[in-house]
Order: structure tokens, then C-alpha cells, then sequence
């Protein structure tokens, strides 16, 4: 039996940019069912799961010159799929009942084991740029993000200040939206470490 082709995801990120269709439609057809199915463990709604997954594909085409992805291309088109389903429930929260955004972290961790390897991956990935930050930026970082601290408590601790704190953690966030890629938003960055915002 023959083994699938693996797919060269530099050479294809770089014919998507010059506008080679056939790169979306090879992208499309090998993860449009991981992301489906990482939007139907969440919503249960085939039309919304199709909508959302729609929608990140013509966002990538609409930014095929600009895209630059330095996780797995897997990583991110999952973890686009998981903001734009959170956004979904933010945006619709007058028919989205409120323990599903609620309980949106424990559901992600709960789905199959397919977007469980992806999350595990994705996350993996950002422990290795957080080990790499500067010291007292990864001290603040995981003090916020680890230890749960508000920054208030991290700026008594190390004797620093509030806005120190948060001069520490924007630069965390924008160095992890640099490493995931210029394709990831800001916002999908924020998604991610939402707990770590003021």
C-alpha cells in the first residue's frame, strides 16, 4: 500500500502567495475536516462549522502575499478555527447559551484526539518561545500565566511596576505573534493567553 504524500508546507505557503489556486485547494482538501471537526466539538452546528471554516479559507487567499506561518500550518489553521469559533459565541452571546463560553478552555482540552494532539502541539510550540524571552520578560510572563497572578501582584512581588508588568507582557505577546507568524491576528494571540489580559 502506498504512503500518503506529505505535503511541503514551505513550498506550498509559497505558491499560495503567488496566487497559485491549486495551493489553497491542496491545503483545503488535506485540513478542512480537522477544522470542522474542531468547530463541531464546540458549536454541534454543521452550517455554522461550515461558515467558520469558509471563512478562514478566503481569509487566506484575501492574505496569500503577506502570509508567513511559523508553527505548523495544522497548528495554525486550528487554532484559527478555535478563535473564530470564540468569536462566533462572543459576537451571537444573546443565543449562545453563556456555559458554553463559560467552559470554552475545558471544552477545547475535552474534543477528539486529533485537535487534542494540535492543542497539545500548539502549546508545546509556545512554551519553547516563552523559555526563550528575555529573563525578566519570561519571569513576568509566567508569573501571570502560570502562577495566575494579577499584575498588581506581580508588580509587589519583584518590586516593579504595574506598568512595568504590562510593558513586560505586551512584549510576550507580540514576540509570540511574531514566532506563530505574520498570519496570526493580534487578537488570536490575546484568544490564546486571554487570562492574561487586565
Amino acid at each position: 500500500m502506498q504512503k500518503p504524500k506529505k505535503i511541503n508546507q514551505k513550498l506550498l505557503l509559497e505558491k499560495l502567495s503567488r496566487g497559485d489556486e491549486t495551493a489553497l485547494v491542496t491545503i483545503y482538501k488535506e485540513y478542512w475536516e480537522i477544522m470542522y471537526l474542531a468547530a463541531y466539538n464546540l458549536v454541534k452546528k454543521k452550517e455554522v462549522c461550515e461558515d467558520i471554516v469558509q471563512e478562514i479559507f478566503v481569509s487566506i487567499w484575501n492574505n496569500r502575499e503577506n502570509i508567513k506561518i511559523n508553527t505548523s500550518l495544522k497548528s495554525y489553521l486550528y487554532t484559527s478555527t478555535i478563535y473564530k469559533v470564540y468569536d462566533y459565541f462572543r459576537k451571537n452571546s444573546n443565543v449562545v447559551k453563556v456555559e458554553l463560553l463559560e467552559n470554552f478552555d475545558k471544552r477545547i482540552q475535552s474534543s477528539n484526539p486529533e485537535t487534542k494532539l494540535i492543542h497539545a502541539e500548539l502549546m508545546e510550540f509556545v512554551d519553547s518561545v516563552i523559555e526563550d524571552l528575555p529573563t525578566k520578560c519570561k519571569e513576568v510572563f509566567k508569573l501571570s500565566r502560570e502562577a495566575q497572578l494579577t499584575h498588581k501582584e506581580i508588580a509587589q512581588k519583584l518590586n516593579i511596576s504595574q506598568r512595568t508588568v504590562e510593558g513586560h507582557i505586551a512584549k510576550a505577546l507580540k514576540i509570540l505573534r511574531s514566532s506563530l507568524g505574520n498570519a496570526v491576528s493580534l487578537e488570536m494571540v490575546m484568544f490564546i493567553f486571554h487570562d492574561l489580559l487586565p
